[in-house]
């Protein structure tokens, strides 16, 4: 009865139940195409980037498949998480060595207030409300939209704030 319990199938365990270049052509793929779909949507302010959301999310699923049983190897599971951070590393890498690879990897940033004019078309493209930009700014320091020089919702999805004085928050 307790043998049954103590009985574990190591080879099963670590042996890949898959091709490695397959498990690396797979994490490629929807690493990849996951990344280029959400670089078209800007996360709301204040929020994680996009590629820590999509690093956090396939790592904890091909974690979570590999950890699962009988269907996974720890193996295949490990090489598809190395698979998914080696890409992420790849891409940031790149962006940092290639500033013009940076347009494409991450949003610029874009201009919510111009010397105290509000861009409306800017807040309705990103969903941020006038009521969510007027918290932001008392966050900051300021109370009128008239006393900002500049705001920019940054590619972090955090907006920052340059007063019409030169201070900068």
């Amino acid at each position: 009865m307790f043998e049954a319990l103590l009985q574990t199938d190591l080879r099963g365990m670590f042996l890949p139940d898959v091709s490695l270049l397959e498990i690396f052509l797979r994490g490629t793929l929807i690493y990849l195409g996951l990344f280029v779909l959400l670089r078209w949507f800007r996360r709301p302010t204040g929020q994680l980037g996009i590629a820590d959301v999509l690093l956090i999310t396939l790592l904890a699923d091909a974690s979570q498949n590999a950890m699962s049983g009988p269907y996974e190897s720890v193996s295949s599971g490990i090489g598809l998480v190395l698979t998914i951070m080696f890409w992420d590393q790849v891409i940031d890498r790149l962006s940092y060595r290639w500033p013009r690879l940076a347009h494409w990897t991450q949003p610029p940033p874009v201009e919510l207030i111009a010397d105290g004019v509000v861009h409306e078309e800017n807040l309705e493209r990103h969903h941020i409300s006038r009521d969510e930009l007027r918290c932001h700014l008392r966050q900051h320091g300021v109370d009128d939209f008239a006393a900002v020089h500049r705001c920019f919702l940054e590619n972090t999805g955090h907006i920052s704030v340059l007063k019409r004085d030169g201070g900068d928050t």
